[in-house]
């Protein structure tokens, strides 16, 4: 079943390929040499690869993977061998030092590795969410909890000497024990 499903994939993948090339397609370039596969997938099968500096166009973004075209073939990547924007630098080294400070995205807005990919109008679009905040705390454990969760598991205290203890515990996490 699966290579039936994979077979009409690669048999409408033209198609899509053309029908996204009807909409506006970012571009970017490759930060690294990289596999491109068949799917979004880590252990998917390998369709191609990219080299440091390829021109690439961008086709659309699925969790950490882009769905990209280069010269020499299409596919998925991950999203973070991908500089977005065009490449119109002919310093390699501004991409690799942009992509280590967290800024390769086009709104060079800083953000961290769980969030990389959020373009700046996703970021600038963010609001406060009581409810979801609320959720988040409800998962909250005591210390108490922590040491029952601990003895149940048999797990073992083990202690880090160079590592200071914290004198006052509700000051460190907001006045809540």
């Amino acid at each position: 079943m699966r290579k039936l499903t994979q077979w009409l994939i690669a048999a409408s993948f033209p198609a899509l390929l053309l029908a996204n090339n009807s909409m506006a397609a970012e571009k970017g370039s490759a930060l690294k040499n990289d596999s491109i596969r068949f799917e979004p997938y880590a252990d998917a099968k390998v369709t191609g690869s990219l080299s440091r500096g390829d021109s690439l166009e961008i086709i659309s973004k699925k969790g950490a993977w882009l769905q990209v075209k280069s010269k020499k073939s299409a596919g998925w990547v991950r999203l973070l061998s991908v500089k977005r924007g065009s490449s119109s630098s002919s310093s390699q080294v501004g991409g690799v030092l942009a992509a280590a400070s967290g800024r390769a995205g086009t709104g060079q807005v800083v953000s961290t590795t769980g969030i990389r990919g959020l373009s700046a109008e996703e970021l600038k679009a963010a609001k406060f969410n009581e409810v979801e905040v609320k959720t988040l705390e409800s998962y909250t454990q005591s210390a108490e909890q922590g040491r029952q969760f601990a003895k149940s598991g048999k797990l073992k205290t083990v202690s880090f000497p160079n590592l200071k203890a914290v004198p006052n515990q509700t000051a460190v996490n907001g006045g809540s024990k």
